[in-house]
């Protein structure tokens, strides 16, 4: 295992980067230094074309280098070259970057659109029970202004859900009065509450 055989591979470009990941694998900050000065170009290249932000090209490149130096031990060169395996480590970073990015985005998004519709929803049962309220406060009002015999028999016949056979009985006249009292006790109404027909 002489210095020569080492000598001759390092004659390809290739064989020089391993190397040069092989000591950085052993904790070589020299040897990673001249790596980094070899491969980020290529590295920032991959990132910039994904990411396509200059400010974060510049953190995941330093996330690849990150990673590089923690997996140089593991680097197999039977699986490809190093400028092959430094592109797919950046190539993977920066397509992480962009995901966890959008994923953001889309959070923020359904969160946002989540408290509108809860706000609307909201908004939207005060306004339907003040308008019950309103509306509750008319009839009653125009109510109060009905004579007390039409207001009874009105009362009874639709709040109380009383036929007219049972008002005229529970009010001791005939059914024909009942009849007339509801009748124009609703026509005041109508126009008390300004319907239309």
């Amino acid at each position: 295992m002489g210095g020569g055989p080492r000598t001759e591979q390092a004659d390809e470009p290739g064989d020089a980067l391993a190397g040069l990941l092989r000591e950085a694998g052993r904790g070589d900050q020299g040897a990673f230094g001249e790596l980094y000065d070899q491969v980020s170009a290529l590295a920032h290249g991959v990132v910039l074309k994904v990411v396509r932000d200059p400010a974060q090209t510049e953190e995941v490149v330093q996330e690849v280098f990150v990673e590089l130096w923690r997996l140089a031990p593991r680097y197999d060169a039977s699986k490809g070259s190093v400028r092959s395996w430094v592109a797919t480590l950046a190539h993977r970073r920066a397509v992480d970057r962009v995901r966890s990015e959008q994923s953001a985005r889309d959070r923020a998004e359904r969160d946002a659109s989540s408290i509108v519709r809860d706000h609307d929803a909201v908004a939207d049962t005060v306004t339907e029970q003040l308008d019950a309220d309103l509306d509750r406060a008319r009839v009653r009002r125009s109510l109060a202004r009905l004579t007390d015999r039409q207001r009874e028999a009105v009362e009874l016949a639709y709040f109380g859900g009383y036929t007219y056979r049972e008002v005229g009985a529970l009010l001791d006249v005939p059914e024909g009065t009942v009849k007339t009292r509801i009748r124009d006790g609703l026509i005041r109404l109508r126009d008390e509450l300004g319907v239309v027909t």
